[in-house]
């Protein structure tokens, strides 16, 4: 009986480095380096692209950590972000999030750069590994009595103390809030520090599925889509309908004539 081994074809070779997780397509990248054939050294270059593509993307991760142990000392770090600052309807929305600093979320990043299904998927991994969350709205009656400054304070302050634990430092995407007596204020935030990243995903998601409940009970607004921010089916839906209990009359005048409401 032949007990030679059959020659892997390039046809598997290429399958095989395509599939690889990124310490595996390092040792086939290496095994192939040399290989002749023209299917597996064009294999072995988009591996090494992949390669660079994925190093890089951990390298900027694991930097957001470390400017959030920089940024927040020893101890527990708590990092706040809001959602929903511009748009004319629907609540302003902030999370409060502290993460370990293991395990890593892969893939943190400011909730804006992120596409939806993605956001969704990192918001469940921050929900397992996350040391404490909260989360605060402020609605639109709120926001237009007391103004989106102090309604920015009253929804960190709230989203703080729904976290339940006592943070070493409060680090806050943006200018500083003076809400916390221990926070440290970081412009664009959201981008570079992992737990800013965190709140912001956390807000984003939680915002974005009641502004779909929304859709539901305030159809023709298209609330669903625009997320209660100024599209252009949403101001002309408010120009033809009016406004609704959860639009902000203080950011919606310039798009009516008489501001009737449900």
């Amino acid at each position: 009986m032949d007990t030679t081994p059959r020659p892997v074809t390039a046809r598997e070779v290429v399958a095989t480095i395509a599939d690889a997780p990124l310490e595996e397509a390092r040792t086939l990248v290496e095994r192939y380096a040399d290989d002749p054939r023209k299917q597996v050294r064009h294999a072995v270059e988009v591996a090494q692209r992949r390669i660079a593509r994925e190093e890089a993307e951990r390298e900027r991760v694991l930097a957001m950590y470390s400017l959030m142990r920089s940024e927040g000392g020893e101890g527990l770090v708590l990092g706040v972000d809001e959602v929903g600052r511009g748009a004319l309807a629907g609540p302003l929305t902030v999370a409060a999030v502290a993460l370990p600093d293991e395990p890593v979320i892969w893939g943190l990043n400011d909730s804006k750069r992120l596409a939806p299904a993605r956001r969704e998927a990192l918001a469940a991994r921050v929900a397992e590994v996350a040391l404490a969350v909260g989360i605060a709205h402020v609605e639109p009656e709120a926001i237009d009595a007391v103004g989106m400054a102090c309604a920015l304070r009253r929804a960190m302050a709230r989203a703080i103390a729904d976290a339940g634990v006592e943070p070493a430092t409060v680090l806050i995407d943006g200018n500083p809030v003076h809400v916390h007596e221990r926070e440290r204020c970081l412009v664009k935030g959201d981008a570079r520090v992992a737990c800013i990243a965190a709140a912001s995903i956390v807000a984003k998601v939680a915002r974005d599925a009641l502004m779909v409940s929304y859709d539901d009970e305030w159809p023709g607004y298209h609330l669903a889509e625009s997320k209660g921010y100024g599209s252009a089916e949403h101001i002309a839906a408010i120009r033809e309908r009016g406004l609704t209990p959860i639009h902000r009359r203080s950011f919606c005048g310039n798009f009516l004539e008489t501001p009737a409401l449900f």
